[in-house]
């Protein structure tokens, strides 16, 4: 049985919303942060030694990280749905957003959390914090001009796995200067598959 180990507050999310909009069965395993230091309980631990989420089980498989999960449910239980045909110019680029989510894109906006939080202590750093969060969020706001998606059509994996891109942003008050991010941003929430995963997974913040 396909399971996900999902940590409220996290990027879980948007894997549960993945196998809702698959329609795939599966197990959800549900763990909370600890409320004073917003940290994964060490019961996680037991299911992969970096103690994060997401994590997923499928069987004898234990994986980590947000887009090899992506890319491995698509391939193994997607039946050809939310990706573009292999070796296909469509597929180079849907590639290539699932890791530049995680690879460049999160990068600014963590820092950015994190720095916050040091409040004066941080104050000079904010300048290239804030010229990396325009570079990053206008070169993703110029991806979807004309475009209802981030690659072809219809929703792929590139969507789900760029979502949680738009969340921090929107946490960060951001949005307002990047109108198709943000638009986009609120056409992934109406769908009905992202309404139940949070129906599920519960309400969930991120800062």
């Amino acid at each position: 049985m396909l399971t996900l180990h999902h940590l409220n507050d996290s990027r879980s999310q948007r894997i549960l919303w993945l196998f809702e909009e698959l329609g795939i069965p599966y197990e959800l395993k549900k763990y909370s942060r600890n409320e004073q230091t917003r940290l994964a309980p060490p019961e996680l631990k037991a299911v992969h030694p970096l103690g994060k989420s997401p994590v997923i089980t499928d069987g004898d498989l234990t994986l980590a990280e947000s887009g090899a999960i992506v890319d491995y449910v698509i391939r193994h239980y997607g039946k050809g749905a939310l990706m573009p045909q292999a070796g296909s110019r469509d597929y180079e680029i849907y590639n290539e957003w699932l890791h530049y989510s995680e690879g460049s894109a999160m990068l600014p906006l963590l820092l950015n959390l994190y720095v916050g939080r040091l409040k004066e202590a941080g104050a000079p750093l904010h300048p290239r914090i804030d010229g990396e969060l325009a570079n990053h969020l206008g070169y993703v706001d110029g991806a979807l001009q004309g475009r209802e998606f981030f690659v072809g059509a219809s929703l792929t994996g590139a969507d789900i796995q760029m979502s949680f891109v738009g969340e921090m942003a929107k946490v960060f008050g951001k949005l307002g200067a990047y109108p198709n991010l943000s638009a986009w941003l609120s056409r992934m929430h109406a769908r009905p598959a992202f309404q139940r995963s949070v129906e599920k997974g519960g309400a969930y913040r991120f800062a």
